[in-house]
């Protein structure tokens, strides 16, 4: 990938974008519809390797719950960041089931447009001009975007395979700089590499050591295969106390454009988090949070 600054086009004399921005590499497939377009116009048949968009259909009960909630006035009133409590309760619900811990729906769960603005926007809750940041290579854009629009030194970690495509502990506990954040993915998205509570046992470790955030995107939990469960980052003791785990509706359910997905863990850093989206968005629309909450009390056979 071309991490280079891309181009944009200035049709001003007496406007230009901001130097920040203008150092900004291209972000990875984002030509990609784009270029779909052009080549169906053209004829041609298109296997399309961009952004990963299931093609499964969506949980019936959530079509069958939006119908019903979208006509209810008081779910067309801004959500705020508190969002609709029966989402926040079956958020709870579905970790105690899935991951055997008990979590605060109000203040160590968050509601988020989709995990992908809440990874970014933690790092403006979390850093400061000239900390040092762990992002992995290759990774998810946004560890890189929320960092470097949040001035901070962005360290690129590569995934080797004689490592697992593992982060090292040891890269971790010997960062240089100020480190302040640790993103970590696991299922990974692209290589595939899981992660066994071991390892993130370690890490947890290493982060305390360090005093820095850990940012867990489990987004992919529920992909795993041949009996294997991905742990959680609150199932590590104290992977509470050291950072926060991101998931999503999207790939678990399908639910891509729906939006939804949410943050739990740290309260310190989830009420960070909380006050940074106050000035960023007033949260989702209730009624697709509603839905959600329905797809989230079901019983759990649609994921297998």
């Amino acid at each position: 990938m071309n991490n280079g600054p891309v181009p944009i086009p200035i049709d001003s004399d007496v406007w230009s974008p901001s130097r920040r921005l203008l150092g900004l590499p291209p972000y990875p497939l984002a030509d990609v519809p784009d270029m779909k377009v052009r080549l169906v116009a053209e004829g041609h048949s298109v296997i399309d390797l961009g952004v990963g968009d299931p093609g499964l259909p969506v949980p019936v009960v959530a079509l069958d719950t939006l119908r019903e909630a979208v006509l209810d006035p008081a779910l067309s009133k801004y959500g705020f960041q508190r969002g609709l409590p029966a989402y926040r309760e079956a958020i709870a619900g579905w970790l105690m089931r899935r991951f055997s811990v008990s979590v605060d729906p109000v203040l160590e769960v968050l509601p988020v447009i989709g995990s992908k603005e809440a990874i970014a926007l933690t790092a403006f809750a979390v850093l400061d001009q000239g900390d040092a940041v762990l992002v992995p290579d290759p990774g998810y854009a946004p560890y890189f975007g929320g960092s470097y629009f949040a001035g901070a030194d962005v360290i690129r970690v590569p995934l080797r395979p004689e490592e697992g495509f593992l982060i090292p502990p040891e890269t971790i506990r010997s960062a240089p700089g100020r480190l302040r954040l640790v993103y970590l993915n696991y299922p990974n998205n692209p290589t595939t590499a899981v992660a066994e509570a071991s390892y993130l046992e370690e890490v947890v470790t290493a982060c305390r050591e360090r005093d820095a955030v850990l940012m867990f995107d489990n987004a992919y939990s529920e992909i795993t295969f041949d009996g294997f469960q991905a742990p959680g980052l609150l199932d590590i003791d104290g992977g509470r106390e050291v950072g926060i785990e991101f998931h999503s509706m999207s790939k678990t359910y399908n639910m891509t454009g729906w939006r939804l997905g949410w943050a739990t863990g740290n309260r310190t850093v989830i009420a960070a988090l909380k006050r940074v989206k106050t000035f960023f968005d007033t949260g989702s629309f209730m009624a697709l949070q509603a839905a959600g909450a329905a797809v989230l009390n079901d019983p759990d056979e649609y994921i297998q």
